[in-house]
């Protein structure tokens, strides 16, 4: 995960090419359930400290949905599935909050666009 820089991992039940999430286990669950107990990380797997109350988003929901699957749940990151349940990826908090961050600067560039075309508009005929 370090070398990786990566807070999260998807633990998956591969049956013929169809990668179903089961779990996850976050960079937060090794240091609560594993480091802060003096655990041998080297005893366990993945499935000793896997979350497995798991929510999943699928690929063709709205993000809104996603994000307010995030909120009620409580959770930073969703798995992404297709239909038949297959991960595909991870949404992350971080994401949204970039991909909201660029759409707010897309709109924040409406009025200063506005004014400019008003200014030519407004200028004197024969000029």
């Amino acid at each position: 995960m370090r070398d990786h820089h990566v807070g999260d991992l998807v633990v998956v039940d591969t049956d013929a090419d169809v990668r179903t999430p089961v779990g996850i286990v976050t960079d937060r669950d090794l240091v609560v359930l594993v480091l802060a107990r003096a655990i041998d990380p080297g005893t366990l797997v993945a499935g000793d400290v896997m979350s497995e109350a798991l929510t999943t988003v699928l690929a063709s929901e709205p993000l809104y949905d996603a994000v307010c699957q995030m909120r009620s749940q409580g959770v930073r990151r969703l798995p992404v599935v297709d239909a038949r349940g297959s991960l595909l990826g991870m949404l992350t908090i971080d994401d949204v909050t970039r991909f909201l961050a660029d759409e707010l600067a897309v709109v924040s560039s409406v009025a200063p666009r506005q004014i400019a075309l008003e200014k030519q508009a407004l200028a004197p005929l024969g000029v």
